[in-house]
């Protein structure tokens, strides 16, 4: 389930061969892996290496490109700026890799938030559905997709030779056809009375509520996360690795200091769309779910 590729600069350049198997073991839920694509902070940047900034109810540091502000953050304001900077010079990298390695995508790729995970994953403490050392796919509980999918490209910037250590777990129509028979339907009006209320920030779609479902059965599943198909990497430090987590079953079991981008992209620029979740959701329900 890893695509490697060599290059070691964030423009590459990229054969067409290699783009055109980039995307193929992508969008097929394997991770595109670069063991030697380092993102280098500038020296004022250094000091955001600590824990002591993310506020202790936040999993991260978040960055949202349309409202430009910092979220997740705790204690000296005089850094605010840092992270500014940091944040928009690994958005500008990582658009840069994506049209390098992935050119169809550029005409209908939204940029998302960035993050930054400077507290060690192990160990910490969270409500099992918060915690992401458990196998799951991605689902935004009030950040409805309405059939997007979740692209992120993630680097590891650990300064002290720590790797980040994932697992991965089955594949997506496995998921599915284990939790889908046991996942409810959305109630009528759900979708209306969740937006009204200001639980979501759009619309949930019939295809956001399954997502979700799977995605809470599968972290609540303590059987399933020790018995389930899966496999575990290791991503060292100054390595850059993209994949799409709402299709991709993942568990991030350890590391600190990590910057991750998310991007949004439509299923019909996708090369091929019938893998998408939502096209595998709609089949194996047999109905549209948007």
């Amino acid at each position: 389930m890893i695509h490697t590729l060599k290059e070691k600069n964030w423009s590459g350049p990229f054969s067409r061969q290699e783009q055109e198997d980039a995307v193929v073991a992508l969008e097929k839920g394997h991770v595109l892996y670069f063991p030697s694509l380092p993102f280098v902070l500038e020296s004022d940047e250094t000091i955001l290496l600590s824990p002591n900034y993310s506020h202790p109810k936040s999993k991260n540091i978040g960055y949202d490109p349309k409202s430009r502000k910092v979220t997740g953050i705790q204690g000296a304001d005089e850094v605010t700026p840092f992270f500014e900077s940091m944040f928009d010079r690994y958005a500008t990298n990582t658009k840069i890799l994506l049209k390098a390695i992935l050119p169809h995508y550029q005409k209908y790729l939204e940029r998302g938030r960035t993050s930054y995970r400077p507290v060690e994953i192990a160990g910490r403490q969270s409500s099992y559905r918060k915690d992401d050392t458990r196998l799951h796919v991605d689902a935004f509980p009030s950040s409805p997709v309405q059939g997007k999918r979740i692209l992120r490209v993630f680097t590891n910037i650990n300064p002290h030779d720590q790797s980040r250590f994932w697992r991965l777990g089955e594949p997506f129509p496995k998921v599915v056809e284990r939790f889908l028979p046991h996942c409810p339907r959305p109630l009528p009006g759900s979708q209306w009375l969740l937006e009204r209320l200001r639980i979501t920030k759009t619309q949930r779609t019939p295809y956001d509520h399954y997502i979700l479902q799977l995605h809470n059965r599968m972290k609540a599943d303590e059987i399933y996360q020790k018995t389930a198909e899966q496999q575990e990497l290791s991503f060292p430090p100054q390595s850059t690795w993209i994949v799409y987590t709402d299709l991709t079953s993942h568990a991030a079991i350890q590391g600190q200091y990590a910057l991750e981008q998310t991007y949004y992209l439509p299923v019909d620029g996708m090369s091929s769309p019938e893998l998408a979740p939502l096209k595998i959701l709609e089949k194996a329900l047999g109905q549209l779910l948007l």
